[in-house]
């Protein structure tokens, strides 16, 4: 559970460079806040960002820009949580 009062979740379509997957996966699941969900035969990842605010979770996306191995990150989803500990 999170002890935050509020949090900004966001999902990203990440590219990686072709036989550069694993690097990038390793790269980015070792993130702060950041949670890689899925890997695609043709190098997509599906990525989530948990950040305390908007502006740490743009930080955080120009971060996975500039991972070594990215070809282009696309932010596909965000949502922000007043009270993460009374989720449903």
């Amino acid at each position: 559970m999170h002890s935050l009062e509020s949090i900004n979740i966001s999902s990203v379509l990440v590219n990686a460079k072709p036989g550069l997957v694993n690097q990038v996966q390793d790269g980015l699941a070792a993130l702060s806040g950041v949670e890689v969900h899925a890997v695609t035969d043709d190098g997509r990842l599906i990525v989530t960002i948990e950040a305390d605010s908007d502006q740490s979770v743009a930080n955080m996306f120009g971060v996975i820009n500039q991972q070594p191995g990215v070809l282009s990150a696309s932010m596909v989803y965000h949502q922000f949580e007043s009270n993460p500990d009374e989720e449903l």
